[in-house]
C-alpha cells in the first residue's frame, strides 16, 4: 500500500476462481437478483395500474435514459477512482429506487423512480464488468466470462419467480421493499471485494473517456440484440396474461436461466477455441427462432420451449460480445470499454420497449414479436460484414496473452 492509501497492483491472476473473482461473482449475483425481481414486475404493475402498452414501453425504457446520461460521468470515473466504491454506491442508489417503487401509487411516480434507478445502473453492472476483467487470467478470458455470467443466470432463474410469488402473497408495495433489502445485501457483498487499485490519472470528462472507438463494433451488435431482447423483459408476462396464461409464466425465466447454467460456460470455452464469429451467428439465429415460437405460443409448454431455445441464442451470445469489448481495449481503458458496451445495451434498452410497445398497441402482440426479430438479423449481418475486424481483435488479444 502506498502513502496515499492506494493498493499497489499485484501480478496477473492465474486461475479463474481466485478471491477477487469469487467476490465480484456473488456481488453481481445479488445485484442482478434485485434487478430481475424489479424488471419482471414493473410492466405487470404498470398494466395493473391501467397503463396502455405504449406507456408501459416508455416506463420500461426510461431507466436507460438516465443510465446513458450518467455514463458521461461513470465512464471516466471508473478509470480514475476505485471501482469497488463506485459499485457500492450504485447498489445503494438502486435500493432507494426500489423503495420509491414500493411507495408509488401512479405511473408518473413509477417513471420518476425508474429514472432514479437508471442513475445507479450507470455504475452498477458496468463497474462489475470492468472489475471482473481484472480478475480473470488472459488465456481463460471467455471461459471466465462465461462462468461470471452464471451469476446473472442464477438471478434470472429465481428472481422473476420469487417476485411474482411475493406479489401474489404480499402485494407489489411490500415486494419492492424486499427488493430494496436485496440491494442492501448486494452492497454488503461488494464491500468484501479486494480490488487491486492504483490511481494513475486525473478525472476528466472527454469523449475518449466515455466511448472507446475500438469497442464500438461489439457495442453495435449488442445494441441490436438488446432492442429485440428487452421485448421479453417488457412484455412477455403481459402477453402471456392476455393469452390466458397467468400461472407459471415465471418458469419461462427459470427454464431460460437453468439452461444458461450449462450453455454459458460451454459457449465460453467454444468461443476461446473457435472465435466469436463461428459461435455468434448460429446463436443469433436461435434467438430469432425463439421469438417466432413466442408469437405462436398459446400454452405454457410452448413458452418454455421458447425459453430453452432463447438460452442458446442471446443468452449464449451476450457474454461473448462483452468479452470482445474488453479484449478490444487496453487494461487501463477497461472502464471506458465496459461503458461503451453498456452504452450499446442502454440504447437498445431505450429503443426496444418503445418500438415494441407502439407495435403492440397499433398492430397487436403477435406481429410485434415477429417484427422484433429484425434487429437480430441486423446484428448477425454486422458480425458477417465485420468478421475480419472481430478476428483481428481476438488475434491481438491472443498475442498479448503469449507475451
Amino acid at each position: 500500500m502506498d502513502i496515499q492509501g492506494n493498493i499497489i497492483e499485484n501480478s496477473e491472476p492465474t486461475t479463474i476462481w481466485n478471491k477477487m473473482f469469487v467476490s465480484i461473482f456473488f456481488a453481481n449475483m445479488a445485484l442482478n437478483l434485485g434487478q430481475t425481481m424489479s424488471n419482471s414486475l414493473l410492466a405487470k404493475y404498470a398494466d395493473y395500474l391501467g397503463a396502455p402498452a405504449t406507456q408501459v414501453g416508455m416506463l420500461m425504457s426510461m431507466f436507460a435514459l438516465t443510465a446513458l446520461l450518467f455514463k458521461i460521468v461513470s465512464a471516466p470515473a471508473m478509470d480514475t477512482f476505485n471501482k469497488k466504491y463506485l459499485v457500492m454506491g450504485a447498489m445503494l442508489i438502486m435500493s432507494l429506487a426500489y423503495v420509491g417503487f414500493g411507495l408509488s401509487q401512479s405511473i408518473s411516480s413509477l417513471m420518476v423512480f425508474r429514472l432514479f434507478q437508471g442513475c445507479g445502473n450507470a455504475f452498477g453492472n458496468v463497474c462489475c464488468l470492468a472489475i471482473v476483467a481484472e480478475a480473470l487470467p488472459k488465456d481463460k478470458f471467455n471461459t471466465g466470462m462465461g462462468y461470471y455470467s452464471v451469476a446473472q443466470v442464477v438471478s434470472q432463474a429465481i428472481g422473476p419467480t420469487i417476485g411474482l410469488a411475493l406479489v401474489d402473497l404480499i402485494g407489489y408495495h411490500k415486494t419492492y421493499f424486499i427488493n430494496a433489502c436485496v440491494m442492501v445485501i448486494a452492497f454488503l457483498v461488494a464491500s468484501r471485494i479486494q480490488l487491486n487499485f492504483t490511481k494513475v490519472k486525473k478525472f476528466r470528462i472527454r469523449v475518449d473517456n466515455i466511448i472507446a472507438k475500438e469497442a464500438l463494433l461489439p457495442a453495435a451488435v449488442i445494441f441490436f440484440m438488446a432492442i429485440g431482447f428487452t421485448t421479453i423483459n417488457s412484455f412477455l408476462i403481459v402477453y402471456a396474461g392476455k393469452q390466458g396464461i397467468s400461472t407459471g409464466i415465471g418458469f419461462f425465466f427459470t427454464i431460460y436461466a437453468l439452461t444458461l447454467v450449462f450453455t454459458r460456460p460451454m459457449i465460453g470455452k467454444l468461443t476461446d477455441k473457435y472465435g466469436l464469429v463461428k459461435i455468434a451467428i448460429p446463436a443469433i439465429m436461435m434467438t430469432g427462432i425463439s421469438f417466432f415460437i413466442i408469437s405462436m405460443a398459446h400454452s405454457l409448454p410452448i413458452f418454455l420451449i421458447a425459453a430453452f431455445v432463447n438460452a442458446f441464442g442471446y443468452g449464449a451470445c451476450q457474454p461473448a460480445l462483452q468479452s470482445l469489448a474488453m479484449k478490444a481495449v487496453s487494461k487501463e481503458r477497461r472502464g471506458v470499454g465496459s461503458s461503451t458496451n453498456y452504452v450499446g445495451m442502454d440504447l437498445g434498452t431505450l429503443a426496444g420497449p418503445i418500438i415494441a410497445g407502439a407495435m403492440a398497441e397499433n398492430f397487436g402482440y403477435v406481429p410485434m414479436w415477429r417484427v422484433m426479430m429484425i434487429p437480430f438479423v441486423i446484428g448477425m449481418a454486422f458480425i458477417i460484414i465485420f468478421r475480419k475486424n472481430i478476428k483481428s481483435i481476438e488475434e491481438k488479444h491472443k498475442k498479448n496473452v503469449l507475451q
